[in-house]
């Protein structure tokens, strides 16, 4: 397979990040849309297909040898490379059809199990998460235009302190064990965030520890780990902390932690 030229790879995923994200805000803005069920029980919409067109297409085009995984096209994809392009075009479907505004959209790229480069969109609240060519992470400030890069700030996770913390958690998939586990920290304050968000949210120093004990899939993960990554922040797996990788048997994630270096994880 070819070098991806990351240059290009970060023009393309911003650009198509931010052409999904107004395709998307053309949806949500309406009255009323169709909600479809997949065969997980898992809600789609137009939005999520319309999203999911518009990158899958562009990033065809410009990068026709490099494999890409999209969620919506899940079934069609055989994980038989460890370098690949990742895509979900609309993470956080509940939150966009309840209207609460916590959806990304999120295009990753792996390179040998390790998501390097990733976009993190949130059209609803105008905030942009991106790794440069170089892996370093940003937040871009609006207002946003295809063509144009605005003015970026470097983002970095917190020093943690590990007697007051900030933890994050899901707005839709907060559970018993997941409580659990986060009272083994002295815990501050709690967030709450959807989709991908909860990892930039640790990225920008935000919060400082994000547990998911809950299913995932790798397109729900790529583009926050390389945004965390980026700004100094880990992955790990939940049961033995090695980080988390990619390109498994059928994209399925374990539980992991996300979190500031700093802090002194606790076992499961």
């Amino acid at each position: 397979m070819p070098e991806i030229d990351k240059s290009l790879l970060y023009t393309e995923m911003r650009r198509l990040a931010l052409e999904a994200g107004r395709a998307i805000m053309g949806i949500y803005e309406l009255d009323d849309f169709e909600i479809k069920t997949k065969s997980d029980e898992s809600p789609v919409t137009i939005a999520d297909e319309t999203a999911d067109k518009i990158i899958f297409d562009g990033l065809s085009k410009a990068f026709p040898d490099m494999a890409i995984v999209t969620e919506e096209q899940s079934d069609t994809h055989k994980n038989t490379a460890d370098t690949f392009l990742i895509v979900d075009p609309l993470d956080g479907t509940k939150e966009f059809i309840h209207r609460r505004g916590d959806f990304t959209v999120n295009i990753a790229y792996v390179e040998k199990g390790m998501p390097i480069m990733g976009v993190v969109y949130a059209p609803a609240k105008g905030r942009l998460f991106i790794t440069d060519d170089q892996g370093k992470s940003f937040e871009e400030m609006g207002p946003f235009q295809d063509d144009i890069i605005g003015m970026c700030k470097a983002i970095s996770v917190s020093v943690p302190d590990q007697g007051n913390l900030t933890v994050v958690a899901s707005k839709s998939h907060r559970d018993q064990a997941t409580d659990n586990y986060i009272n083994k920290y002295k815990v501050a304050d709690m967030r709450s965030a959807g989709s991908s968000l909860k990892f930039c949210l640790v990225a920008t120093g935000e919060a400082d520890i994000y547990p998911r004990l809950g299913r995932t899939m790798e397109w729900d993960t790529a583009a926050g780990q390389a945004i965390l990554q980026g700004a100094g922040g880990k992955v790990v797996r939940f049961d033995n902390h090695e980080v988390l990788s990619y390109g498994k048997n059928i994209f399925e994630n374990p539980f992991f932690i996300a979190f500031a270096p700093g802090i002194d994880l606790q076992n499961a």
